[in-house]
């Protein structure tokens, strides 16, 4: 997967956070806004390691 649909994926996964939060699922939404922060940093960690090399 190139980092366009990583990109779109991590704020597809962020609006149904967000949209979540709004209805008053906050288990739920939670989840999703904590799996949207891991996957961008580590995308962005492992651009930043690419450039190191």
């Amino acid at each position: 997967m190139n980092d366009f649909m990583q990109d779109i994926l991590t704020g597809l996964v962020f609006l149904t956070g967000l949209l979540s939060f709004i209805s008053g699922q906050f288990i739920i939404s939670s989840t999703l806004f904590a799996m949207a922060a891991i996957a961008s940093n580590v995308n962005t960690n492992r651009k930043k390691m690419q450039l190191r090399h």
